[in-house]
């Protein structure tokens, strides 16, 4: 029997959404420009909902998988992922398309499992983190402050560190002609991008087969089928074998000695597809919105005649925290934590920290006002959209951390902010987008952060067969 929802949250709901459509109508009567920051909020309340509503967390996903052998959130994820790619190629064949693949090299994958070890740590991923927050989490909102706070900071690092950069790095970077402005020779970080990441090829499936990214046949053939659904299937029966094939097989014997074939496999994997309509429904959702997301910002784009979010603002006459280049963080497509960090940033500036003389934030993404940054107003609205989902279905509750829960949340939001700094994007921005589009250096962040889950379960199971041990030898004393 279904319990009703209460009143209280049926109200709460459209008050979340009332605000979020006086927002949008408010700001665009002071300009038609603000239409382009409300296009990231809806997203950003869309995408809260698909989250909220398919329970849609990386680190669920391999925590469940290696810990328990349930692999719902993985086979959702990687539907979604499919899903994504088919939209984002249709997408990409028009030129719309606002994705710009990331470069590839082994730093993908180490900073993949930095990240994965630390979202075990944290119990959530940077996107389930913000859903969860919606959701009344406590926790999670720890984990969104350690990851915001870690980046803002790592991003400006130098002194000791810069001992640990190599000489090729440095001279590499002191060569990109940056301004004096960016102090490109003084942080550890800003060597490690202009001296080593940059430096790095940029290659996508479909360029790696001859094919152009924009045209239909790379973006579909290359893209999606040899660099997104190959690759997903290939990962899907890994799962199979290894976590759903037995079980499967015990039941089908369970009604009669029987031998199983290569068809009764087929419908197990088909099985386990399709084992959590709710998951499955949520990545259809988050798929088809992602990709509408890259032609809704560079339509508007192209109305406006901009390439960045940075010239509104100044047009807007909202010059603080541009960057030096004139831009300000504007993926055009879902992304997680650079905004977060932003906010952070932009705090310690007011405070007196110098975070514009680095490369992340001075000559990338700036750090413009929360209230003005399209990539907050998505962060924002996430969780307002998770909000929104959770009280209708009776499942939002304000939850406390505990003092344990709140260190590992602080231990491993610090782990996925420097695997994000060093990947240059998150769960959603370094393997979601990136792997949708065709992107190489995806596919070596996800099994990066594979590995770093995998890690991060083992220490688990360790950590708390050692806890219990102890706690039983107490009480044995105390006997």
């Amino acid at each position: 029997m279904e319990i009703p929802v209460p009143r209280r949250n049926v109200v709460w709901a459209y008050a979340i959404v009332g605000f979020f459509a006086l927002v949008s109508i408010a700001t665009f009567a002071l300009h038609e420009y603000y239409i382009y920051l409300s296009a990231y909020l809806w997203f950003g309340f869309i995408y809260g909902m698909c989250l909220q509503y398919g329970r849609f967390c990386f680190a669920s996903a391999f925590r469940d998988l290696f810990a328990v052998g349930v692999p719902r959130m993985v086979v959702g994820i990687m539907i979604a992922t499919i899903l994504f790619a088919f939209t984002s190629a249709l997408v990409a064949a028009t030129g719309w398309s606002t994705f710009h693949p990331a470069p590839t090299s082994v730093h993908a994958l180490i900073a993949g499992v930095i990240f994965g070890v630390g979202m075990v740590f944290a119990g959530g991923c940077a996107s389930g983190s913000l859903y969860k927050a919606g959701e009344g989490n406590g926790v999670a909102v720890v984990v969104i402050l350690s990851i915001s706070v870690t980046q803002s900071i790592f991003v400006d690092v130098a002194g000791w560190m810069n001992k640990l950069v190599p000489a090729s790095w440095r001279e590499s970077a002191l060569q990109k002609g940056l301004p004096e402005s960016i102090g490109v020779g003084d942080g550890w970080v800003d060597q490690y991008l202009a001296g080593y990441v940059w430096n790095q090829p940029i290659r996508t499936f479909a360029q790696s087969l001859g094919l152009k990214d924009d045209s239909l046949v790379g973006a579909l053939v290359g893209n999606t089928l040899a660099g997104v659904v190959v690759p997903a299937l290939l990962l899907l029966t890994v799962v199979y074998i290894f976590w759903v094939r037995k079980s499967y097989v015990r039941k089908l014997t369970a009604q009669g000695p029987r031998s199983i074939t290569f068809v009764d496999h087929v419908r197990g994997f088909w099985g386990m597809v399709v084992a959590s309509k709710r998951t499955a429904i949520a990545g259809l959702l988050l798929g088809i919105a992602c990709g509408l997301q890259m032609f809704v910002i560079e339509g508007m784009r192209m109305k406006f005649g901009v390439k960045n979010a940075g010239t509104l603002l100044e047009r807007l006459g909202h010059d603080f925290g541009i960057s030096a280049k004139g831009t300000v963080f504007d993926p055009g497509y879902w992304y997680v934590t650079t905004q977060e960090a932003q906010w952070v940033g932009w705090v310690l500036q007011k405070l007196g920290w110098e975070n514009m003389d680095n490369i992340y934030f001075g000559w990338v993404n700036g750090i413009p006002s929360p209230a003005i940054n399209p990539a907050d107003w998505m962060s924002v609205a996430l969780i307002g959209g998770a909000a929104v989902m959770a009280l209708l279905h009776g499942e939002f509750k304000f939850k406390m951390p505990t003092r344990e829960l709140a260190v590992w949340a602080i231990i491993g939001g610090m782990g996925m902010g420097i695997g994000s700094r060093l990947a240059l994007g998150c769960n959603v921005g370094a393997f979601f987008v990136r792997t949708a589009n065709g992107d190489m250096s995806g596919w070596l962040f996800g099994l990066g952060m594979i590995g770093g889950a995998y890690i991060g379960v083992k220490f688990f199971n360790w950590y708390t067969e050692r806890k219990m041990a102890q706690e039983m030898a107490q009480c044995d004393i105390a006997f």
